[in-house]
């Protein structure tokens, strides 16, 4: 096992674990953070904890969720740390202010599916966005995301939930939902109303 080699003095076996989960890490840093600098300041956070702590790896999970759960935590620490600092939060992790909504106005039609996307998870608290993200983004089962997160199985499945009801508003036009696509949220995050009253 190349972490218990790295933890034996192995030089070469941690940059060997690492090239072989990095894409995956990456992809999970950078859509829980939703910020290229971000996720990469995360990633790199998370990997000198791991190699750090790589002797105190009991086995009781796989090195993949391992190294993603230092991730997933690196992440949402550093936005917890962003929040605080930006807003003096404290308190609930699920009840972070979230950022809004924003638009691109220079982006090309291929990209738009993709910026709405990244848009509308921004809106997320981090621990909603980071069960949603590894759940249905990057396919892993409830049960390794629940290990990976360190909650059970139905917090990961709440969190889902309510991430997806969060959601609704603002994809359901890329179902080809014509009612979505009037209600699609405007810059400042609110759904723009369709003509007339209720």
């Amino acid at each position: 096992m190349l972490l218990r080699q790295h933890a034996e003095g192995n030089t070469e076996a941690f940059g060997v674990l690492f090239t072989r989960h990095k894409d995956r890490l990456w992809a999970v840093a950078l859509r829980v953070t939703c910020d290229p600098d971000d996720a990469a300041d995360a990633l790199q956070e998370a990997m000198i904890s791991a190699f750090r702590r790589a002797a105190d790896f009991r086995g009781e999970s796989a090195v993949t969720t391992w190294l993603h759960r230092i991730v997933v935590n690196a992440a949402l620490d550093l936005l917890r740390r962003r929040s605080a600092h930006s807003v003096g939060w404290s308190g609930d992790p699920d009840d972070l202010p979230v950022a809004e909504p924003w638009q691109a106005t220079d982006s090309a039609a291929v990209t738009d599916s993709r910026l709405d996307v990244d848009a509308a998870i921004r809106t997320l608290a981090p621990p909603q966005r980071a069960a949603l993200v590894l759940v249905d983004m990057l396919g892993y089962p409830v049960a390794d995301v629940a290990a990976i997160l360190g909650v059970s199985e139905g917090t990961v499945k709440s969190r889902c939930a309510r991430g997806r009801a969060r959601l609704l508003p603002y994809l359901s036009h890329l179902r080809g939902d014509s009612a979505g696509r009037r209600n699609r949220p405007v810059a400042d995050g609110v759904p723009s109303e369709q003509g007339g009253g209720a």
